[in-house]
């Protein structure tokens, strides 16, 4: 148990940056509600099934279910909802991906504000090295050519980073004590209605093919229940702004499966970004450890 512990971080970073590979790998084949939709769809028996042996006590007060419904709206609805649709609208993926790399700072800063955490010099000197270094990573892939740049999808991504922003901060503060498993399935229910009345506006047209089921059952099984369980965990456990710099590491480790899995270039600067990251992680990790 303590190996796991201390590996989550670990886990949770690699197989949240998978998501980005199977979004790639089911895009051309469906719309993005439509595709969030049947993600969620299938992902709440999934943890039913799992959840049914394992959890003693379900969330009964209306209030405390209602927080869990809110906290699923902001995360999955709202985050995962507006990365996809301005995507599929155009937005070059290197400046959405900056964009959502605001997220960790933003989270800090709404940590401080509602939950009253404190965060050292050190800490935020480490995020703003973190930051330069993702700036580094990403910067190959900048691109301002692209006709999804509009006021309209510029506005979208960055609700979307205040929404996993919040919803991070509001998970900690509101749903502390709820069991994971099924606090989480309630998290579902919330996405659900952020994504089934904007799916309403899509075609539902749906080209069934290898790529996209294979895309599809490695969201739910590893993305919607694995990478998410270890994220509400690593919050219960953790501070809000500690846990939100896991997320520089995404697009590190982003980079170097697409290096791999698609054959995109891999340039020194880049390698030099990700030491950046990884060493301004490990810092903040270690100051937050600290008494």
């Amino acid at each position: 148990m303590k190996f796991l512990a201390k590996a989550a971080p670990a886990i949770f970073v690699l197989l949240w940056s998978t998501g980005f590979v199977g979004s790639k790998l089911g895009a051309p084949y469906i719309e993005p509600m439509a595709f969030l939709t049947l993600r969620f769809l299938a992902v709440i028996p999934v943890l039913f099934v799992l959840a049914l042996p394992l959890v003693k006590s379900w969330p009964s007060a209306p209030t405390m279910i209602g927080h869990c419904i809110i906290t699923g709206m902001l995360v999955h609805g709202i985050y995962l909802g507006g990365v996809f649709w301005v995507i599929k609208q155009g937005m070059p993926a290197g400046l959405s991906s900056i964009i959502v790399g605001l997220q960790p700072v933003l989270t800090a800063l709404m940590a401080v504000a509602l939950l009253n955490e404190s965060i050292s010099r050190k800490h935020w000197l480490s995020m703003a090295i973190g930051a330069a270094g993702l700036a580094l990573v990403l910067g190959p892939k900048f691109d301002l050519g692209g006709s999804g740049i509009t006021p309209v999808t510029i506005a979208v991504v960055f609700a979307a980073v205040a929404g996993i922003s919040l919803g991070t901060v509001y998970q900690k503060r509101f749903v502390q004590q709820t069991d994971l498993l099924a606090a989480t399935i309630w998290q579902y229910v919330g996405a659900l209605l952020i994504t089934v009345p904007l799916s309403a506006f899509e075609s539902w047209q749906i080209t069934w093919s290898g790529d996209l089921i294979f895309a599809m059952v490695w969201l739910v099984l590893v993305l919607s229940v694995g990478a998410v369980l270890l994220l509400m965990l690593l919050i219960r456990e953790g501070a809000v702004s500690q846990v939100a710099s896991l997320f520089y590491l995404v697009p590190v480790a982003t980079a170097v499966e697409s290096y791999f899995l698609f054959n995109e270039t891999l340039s020194l600067v880049q390698i030099a970004g990700m030491a950046l990251v990884i060493g301004a992680v490990l810092t903040i990790r270690t100051v937050s450890r600290k008494p």
